[in-house]
């Protein structure tokens, strides 16, 4: 394959061809990526990104894959997964500095063991910092965005940007990274002074909370469909007599009727085809039509 011989001639980073996508996800569903880079650095990212616009390749960023349903055809072209090889933490004073690929619970550690505050309510989401801030991740009151203090990113034609928090234009469960299409490289996030005890302790009662109210024990993505304003999508759901739905080993979870988990064998279509018999239901009962928050990536059927 061109594409594979070219990129590991010019990157330092993993490339492989054919790789099962499903492993990358927290629905542990997928196809395969034709071309699977793992870049090693922003050199590599930059290098990527222009080989891709310049032979008009597709180009695709994941992160943890803890908000992405992924079809079961894959992906084609080439997907690039921002993780461990580029998930540095830096403490500065009353700063956290994080490259993309870190896990939000290995921030929470670093930032714990600096007795820095603030981030206690990031507990238990599964995801990376680049995905978590693009897409505005948050529990618990509060968004990541709230504690952004800029951003580095690289636009689509491997240039790289700053970005202060204001330009990152944050709103519930979206950033102005969308329709920028720029991926985020490394974030800065504001902290203040607090017990390594006290930070502790905080964490330990979100995790407690997550585990008594949400389905834990299943692969999921979370919450799969935004709250309407003035509304929660899950009791919705159950008003709409959809919890505890099923089709194949997709199933909306009778803990948590905004969480579909994946009950061992769940196929990408099932879980989409049940995304939607989810949205009929409510829309018949409610009146609303529920959106995704999650993000759908490859070809997949249509439902309507």
């Amino acid at each position: 394959m061109a594409i594979l011989r070219d990129l590991l001639t010019r990157l330092s980073g993993r490339v492989e061809s054919n790789v099962s996508l499903r492993e990358y996800t927290t629905w542990r569903v997928g196809g395969p990526a034709e071309v699977l880079v793992e870049p090693a650095g922003i050199g590599d990212l930059c290098l990527v990104v222009e080989y891709a616009r310049e032979r008009d390749i597709p180009l695709t960023v994941i992160g943890n894959g803890s908000n992405l349903l992924i079809s079961d055809e894959g992906i084609g072209g080439i997907v690039v997964k921002l993780g461990p090889r580029m998930s540095r933490i830096v403490i500065g004073e009353g700063f956290i500095q994080v490259e993309a690929g870190a896990r939000l619970a290995g921030i929470l550690t670093a930032a714990r063991d600096a007795g820095c505050g603030g981030l206690e309510f990031l507990a238990g989401i599964p995801a990376s910092v680049g995905g978590a801030v693009a897409m505005n991740a948050g529990a618990n009151g509060l968004s990541i965005g709230d504690r952004v203090l800029e951003a580095t990113v690289v636009d689509l034609n491997g240039k790289v940007h700053f970005k202060t928090h204001d330009e990152l234009g944050f709103g519930y469960r979206t950033s102005a990274l969308h329709d920028e299409a720029a991926i985020v490289v490394s974030v800065k996030l504001g902290c203040f002074p607090k017990s390594a005890a006290a930070i502790r302790a905080e964490v330990e009662q979100h995790l407690a909370r997550r585990k008594q109210t949400q389905p834990l024990e299943y692969p999921s993505a979370g919450s799969v469909f935004r709250n309407p304003p003035g509304e929660t999508a899950g009791r919705l759901i159950e008003l709409a007599g959809a919890k505890g739905l099923r089709i194949g080993d997709a199933e909306v979870s009778r803990k948590h009727a905004n969480f579909i988990v994946n009950l061992g064998a769940a196929k990408s279509r099932e879980i989409r085809q049940l995304m939607f018999q989810v949205q009929r239901l409510v829309s018949e009962q409610t009146g609303i039509w529920l959106e995704p928050e999650v993000k759908l990536l490859g070809r997949h059927e249509a439902t309507e």
